[in-house]
């Protein structure tokens, strides 16, 4: 009896220590994360020059499908709820229109770029989970049509809770396996080029592979799930399925969402159905890019 009253303590010890400890880890990333997330980004915004013509506009609803912008804030870019989790939180894109809940009458082009090219807000304070470092990289040509694209769109009246981080998503952005603050990730300073030409070429390749990035990794080798809950996520270089497909094999792929191995790939998982807005010039370079990987 004594033996397991020894038990009994010894392990209410153990565990008051690693309840302690656990409460001290996360009063920490609780304090660093808000810190982060509060802190003030002193950049100076490249002006550029804003084309609103049919072309333009045409070029910017692609890339917003291209570039995600309609999976996360919806089809119509009213904005919408993509996670309502105890443990991660409640994450919601906002509504990018001029409707109610959206944009002010006064969100300029300033303010758009501070959001794309920096992923800060007017205040000058992080955007949350917004890929900002990958359209940071955008071409002025790019930045310019995705921006006429988005401040064009019909007013959407939709109000949207206030975003609510959960503990599993403060622990996974403390230990960076959580790309939750991409002004971090942004060399700020870095001017955007003006234009890139498409061609099937490598370099046209990486400047499309950006999309890629966020999941593949810049190897575009995959590894390790994005999120709890995902899937390891696949290696699409030369040393995966991908680099020995042919470039027909390739865009077939990302237009049905079928490999040639058979595989259906799951929107949700591989976001297939925005890859297929590509064109064919810009999917075989991408791929010629991938198989130099």
């Amino acid at each position: 009896m004594k033996t397991f009253k020894r038990i009994i303590k010894v392990t209410g010890i153990i565990v008051g220590v690693i309840i302690t400890i656990a409460a001290l880890y996360y009063t920490k990333v609780y304090f660093s994360i808000e810190s982060r997330l509060n802190a003030h980004y002193d950049v100076q915004v490249q002006p550029i020059k804003i084309k609103r013509d049919s072309a333009t506009l045409a070029l910017g609803a692609r890339l917003a499908v291209v570039k995600g912008c309609t999976d996360c804030h919806g089809k119509d870019l009213g904005g919408k709820i993509f996670v309502n989790d105890g443990a991660l939180g409640l994450l919601s894109a906002s509504n990018l229109t001029r409707g109610k809940g959206g944009r002010p009458e006064n969100y300029n082009e300033e303010d758009w770029l501070l959001a794309l090219k920096h992923g800060i807000r007017r205040d000058r304070k992080p955007l949350v989970f917004m890929p900002s470092h990958e359209f940071t990289l955008l071409s002025e040509t790019d930045m310019g049509a995705v921006i006429a694209y988005a401040s064009s769109v019909p007013a959407v009246d939709r109000e949207l809770p206030e975003k609510n981080l959960g503990p599993v998503a403060k622990v996974l952005t403390d230990i960076g396996k959580l790309p939750l603050i991409p002004a971090e990730m942004i060399d700020h300073s870095r001017k955007l080029v003006k234009h890139v030409t498409a061609e099937i070429s490598a370099d046209y390749g990486k400047y499309l592979s950006t999309s890629c990035q966020g999941c593949h990794r810049e190897t575009m080798k995959g590894g390790d799930a994005i999120a709890p809950g995902f899937p390891p996520v696949a290696d699409i270089s030369s040393t995966g399925n991908p680099g020995k497909w042919t470039d027909e094999q390739f865009i077939q792929t990302l237009r049905t969402g079928v490999t040639p191995e058979g595989k259906i790939l799951k929107p949700a998982d591989m976001p297939w159905t925005m890859a297929k807005e590509f064109t064919d010039v810009e999917l075989k370079a991408l791929h010629l890019y991938l198989q130099s990987r």
